[in-house]
């Protein structure tokens, strides 16, 4: 599974770089900020070997997510995204960010209006979940020193709708679910996300 996980990204920029883009009938680029969820593992860990254990903390926080889409047919796409939590957060004494990344298939049923457009993704990709250690000194300040990262695999699903403030601006309420296998840093393999993007559209 780590050497598939490792493998994946080229694999995925191997697919990205054979599809003709030109024959593109449309696309769009989006922003969006919201936040992940998962259940603590309620586990004790003492990271240092000091005799003191900390308890694991759940997912929360502030999330940035970055994508780009393709769409080939009236109703059928591909895209790819990145979503990663903006500050690190506290995970029994070290600090914790995650970053997920996934590529989708994307449909997008009839729309009632030109306005109103829902979307569905699926696909595949993976989380890196990196530790860093803080430190502060009176002399250099508060470093942040990796010590050690944790890459697993995904799929990914979602649900949202464009809303076309302009015939090309939309924003889009967004629901996502990141099924990791073996994700034993947190409570359950099951990652809820809620994210409110602002998109642009062209060639629609």
């Amino acid at each position: 599974m780590k050497h598939f996980v490792r493998a994946l990204p080229l694999l995925l920029l191997f697919i990205f770089g054979t599809v003709d883009l030109a024959h593109a009938q449309g696309g769009s680029v989006y922003f969006g900020l919201g936040t992940a969820d998962d259940k603590s593992s309620n586990q004790l860990l003492d990271v240092f070997g000091l005799g003191n254990p900390i308890g694991t903390p759940k997912m929360t926080g502030l999330f940035g997510t970055f994508g780009a889409d393709a769409m080939f047919k009236p109703h059928l796409g591909f895209g790819g995204e990145v979503s990663l939590r903006f500050g690190k957060g506290a995970y029994s004494g070290l600090a914790y960010r995650p970053v997920f990344y996934d590529f989708n298939a994307i449909w997008q049923p009839l729309s009632v209006t030109q306005r109103v457009v829902p979307e569905f993704q699926a696909g595949l990709g993976g989380v890196k979940m990196s530790f860093y250690f803080s430190s502060s000194n009176p002399l250099t300040g508060t470093s942040n020193a990796l010590v050690g990262a944790s890459s697993h695999f995904q799929l990914h699903g979602s649900g949202g709708i464009r809303f076309y403030v302009t015939p090309s601006v939309y924003i889009r309420p967004q629901v996502d679910v990141r099924y990791v296998p073996n994700f034993f840093q947190f409570g359950r393999n099951t990652v809820l996300e809620y994210t409110m993007a602002i998109g642009y559209s062209f060639g629609r």
